[in-house]
């Protein structure tokens, strides 16, 4: 019996001075792996996006336009508030678009305060994956 708690004993002060010594040997776990922030201005559009792709682009100033400045009327309206004929006037554009381009020009509608339908999300993303 005594043979067993002097082992769980040892064990204990084996165990906590390997902690000790990793913790020296780590820098602060303040610097841990902390998220970026996700700008004001994110629709939630950026979920498949990488993540420092979309912040790096929403730093810039450059607003890129996609010949679809009839959008801008749209800036800060919610994205579920669209109308059809509203809806049907993204749509229009981003059937336009290559399939390399949708993620800038969703990157582009951030920027400029646009949020992209609800309806037309899944649509885009579908054609980004592509």
């Amino acid at each position: 019996m005594w043979y067993i708690l002097l082992a769980i004993l040892i064990l204990g002060i084996v165990s906590a001075g390997i902690n000790r010594f990793e913790k020296r040997r780590r820098p602060s776990d303040d610097t841990d792996e902390k998220q970026p922030v996700v700008p004001e201005i994110c629709c939630g559009q950026h979920e498949v996006c990488e993540r420092e792709k979309f912040l790096a682009t929403a730093t810039q100033d450059k607003i890129e336009y996609y010949d679809d400045e009839e959008l801008d009327i749209y800036s800060g309206v919610d994205s579920g508030m669209y109308s059809e004929s509203a809806v049907n006037e993204f749509r229009e554009v981003l059937y336009t678009l290559r399939n390399t381009e949708v993620g800038g020009w969703m990157r582009s509608l951030q920027l400029r305060g646009v949020c992209l339908p609800d309806a037309l999300k899944d649509e885009a993303f579908i054609m980004m994956g592509k």
